[in-house]
């Protein structure tokens, strides 16, 4: 799975492009805790098999927030949600479940780890591969998306196994299964390659120049 500081990262990065009017220090903690907290499931592991990277990465609980807010706050005639938390809480509600979709899970469904998104309905991890580049010869290649005679469809869906098969290793569950083992090696990622060092490093210099501004208009 991908490191929670790089998940974190990514949702500085949303908070500092999307909550506008709405961007303080409390907002910006929402959206990084909602960013990293599908990462929870790991703490899940140790007593519900398989719950890595599939209970709260599953996209059940992320609909059911986006339908129950859109509801409220579009199509119900009186929001309690806007009555109580007014524009800026709604804001920052939309904000936060995209930072829980982009970087919580988008960024395990990326990964090599994949993402067990119809968890637990149906028990399937799904990893989502592909390139896009611009050749001489063959001009734009992209591989995300097939282009047939059946229509478009998206192609390198690749399964790693199921809750079953499957063990994702972290450092809460070092195995990926159930049960506390004291003694196991535990290794925290902060990083793991050199894109994600540069990812954490912008959303740092990102927030620093917001923040800045925000004290000089103030």
């Amino acid at each position: 799975m991908a490191p929670t500081l790089v998940a974190a990262a990514v949702g500085a990065l949303l908070a500092a492009a999307l909550l506008g009017a709405a961007f303080d220090r409390r907002a910006v903690a929402v959206v990084v805790a909602a960013a990293v907290a599908p990462d929870l499931d790991a703490v899940a592991s140790l007593v519900l098999p398989g719950a890595t990277n599939a209970l709260f990465h599953a996209i059940w609980l992320p609909l059911f927030a986006a339908g129950a807010l859109y509801w409220d706050t579009a199509v119900s005639e009186a929001s309690r949600f806007r009555a109580r938390f007014g524009w800026r809480g709604v804001r920052i509600a939309w904000v936060a479940l995209a930072a829980f979709l982009v970087a919580g899970v988008g960024a395990d469904l990326f990964g090599s780890a994949g993402a067990n998104l119809l968890y637990p309905i149906h028990d399937a991890y799904y990893r989502i591969d592909g390139r896009l580049v611009f050749s001489t010869r063959e001009g734009i290649v992209q591989t995300f998306v097939a282009l047939g005679a059946e229509g478009p469809g998206i192609l390198p869906i690749a399964s790693p196994g199921t809750t079953a098969s499957h063990a994702i290793p972290t450092f809460v569950n070092p195995d990926g299964r159930p049960g506390l083992a004291l003694d196991a090696d535990r290794e925290l990622s902060l990083v793991r390659s050199g894109w994600q060092l540069v990812v954490v490093a912008a959303a740092v210099a990102t927030l620093a120049v917001r923040f800045g501004r925000r004290e000089v208009a103030e």
